[in-house]
């Protein structure tokens, strides 16, 4: 699999909702030790946690906060097509975003969404506006 230097290189990666993503990112260092691995604008930051990897999301507005979890895949197009093939619900197709990542979206039976991801290049988050960090 491509490392991409944007894409953590986790197998699984929770990605959590919290109404402030850096409150929470504070939190979660001072409390599990957890450091910034990267900011995207002020909606998202990817965590080191130990040897894997947590995104922290902006939550929609609402009383419940939804999970989803990215799952990295060594071709996200064959993956796609085969999930696709069975009838399952597409929330969104495949598509390659400016950070070097390819990615689609589906809803499993208990509507929790997962994202699953294939690196096809290898950017540095400053190029497409992110900015590496830690706390």
């Amino acid at each position: 699999m491509l490392a991409n230097r944007s894409m953590p290189s986790s197998p699984v990666i929770p990605a959590l909702p919290y109404p402030g993503v850096a409150e929470a990112a504070e939190w979660l260092h001072a409390v599990f030790g957890f450091t910034i691995r990267l900011r995207i604008d002020s909606h998202r930051i990817q965590m080191n946690a130990g040897g894997g990897h947590v995104v922290l999301t902006q939550a929609a507005p609402g009383p419940v906060p939804r999970s989803s979890l990215m799952m990295r895949v060594a071709d996200v197009d064959a993956h796609h097509a085969k999930v696709a093939a069975l009838g399952i619900a597409i929330a969104r197709p495949p598509q390659t975003h400016p950070y070097g990542e390819r990615q689609y979206t589906v809803i499993d039976c208990g509507g929790h969404a997962w994202k699953f991801s294939q690196s096809v290049a290898d950017v540095a988050p400053e190029d497409w506006g992110g900015t590496s960090g830690q706390l």
